[in-house]
């Protein structure tokens, strides 16, 4: 693991905005910046992967990644990124663990206006006070809940990481224990401390991080709700509207 090679990483600016281009299925492999990273799709989905989690960032999303964090990428469909790598300490305010992020209009105008911003800025000129809004904006910017944390439990990381390659969202809470030989009890207290989620939470936010890419790759709504284990499409779309607030159609390739 590198550090993923920035060639204005030594400019001295709190902010450095950046854009770049995509094809299907790139493959980002595991690297970290030395500053945080607030990274945008303004086209296609992107799957963000730590060693401690997974985050899906569609359209009007974004993910941030603090400062130092090990990630890979995974492009799903053709992928038009504004990234804005953001100075670490009083200047990186959204804290030290990854996080989906909500793009407002103003945010998304703004992602865009700074990828033409040059590197060494006037930070007292205009496009210094394009770069300060930018930072404000970023920093108000609602939390997604669409996190899947990995434990570090080795069995139960095992078993949550399988989950994800073959999502069941009729999984229940005494399988998992059966196969763990814990008790129900048992299984519950240790699956919330070390994810921070119930199982039932858990459990829906990794079939939404499996159902994005899908939604994004042109799959079928009701192949993607029988392929994640729902009874059909209506439940898989009544889960996904509750979790993201728009039908899983607003999702679809078009």
């Amino acid at each position: 693991m590198d550090f993923y090679p920035d060639e204005n990483d030594h400019v001295a600016r709190p902010l450095i905005a950046i854009g770049h281009d995509y094809p299907d299925s790139y493959e980002m492999a595991e690297h970290r910046h030395r500053r945080s990273q607030f990274l945008y799709a303004a086209t296609g989905v992107m799957a963000v992967n730590t060693p401690s989690g997974s985050w899906v960032a569609p359209p009007e999303r974004a993910v941030w990644i603090p400062a130092g964090t090990p990630h890979s990428v995974r492009m799903v469909g053709a992928v038009q990124t504004r990234s804005v790598l953001v100075e670490p300490g009083d200047y990186a305010s959204r804290g030290d663990e990854c996080q989906v992020v909500g793009v407002t209009p103003l945010l998304r105008q703004l992602l865009g206006a700074a990828a033409d911003v040059p590197p060494e800025y006037d930070i007292s000129g205009r496009d210094g006070l394009v770069m300060r809004l930018l930072l404000a904006e970023i920093e108000r910017a609602p939390s997604i809940p669409l996190a899947v944390p990995f434990p570090t439990h080795a069995i139960l990381a095992r078993r949550c990481h399988a989950f994800l390659e073959r999502p069941n969202a009729a999984a229940t809470i005494d399988e998992w224990a059966d196969e763990m030989a814990m008790n129900r009890r048992s299984f519950t207290r240790l699956f919330r401390r070390e994810t921070g989620m119930s199982f039932a939470e858990w459990r829906q936010q990794a079939c939404l991080s499996v159902a994005l890419p899908k939604l994004a790759a042109g799959e079928a709504i009701t192949t993607i709700a029988y392929d994640l284990g729902y009874d059909g499409p209506g439940n898989f779309s009544t889960m996904f509207k509750r979790m993201l607030g728009v039908a899983p159609s607003r999702y679809l390739k078009p």
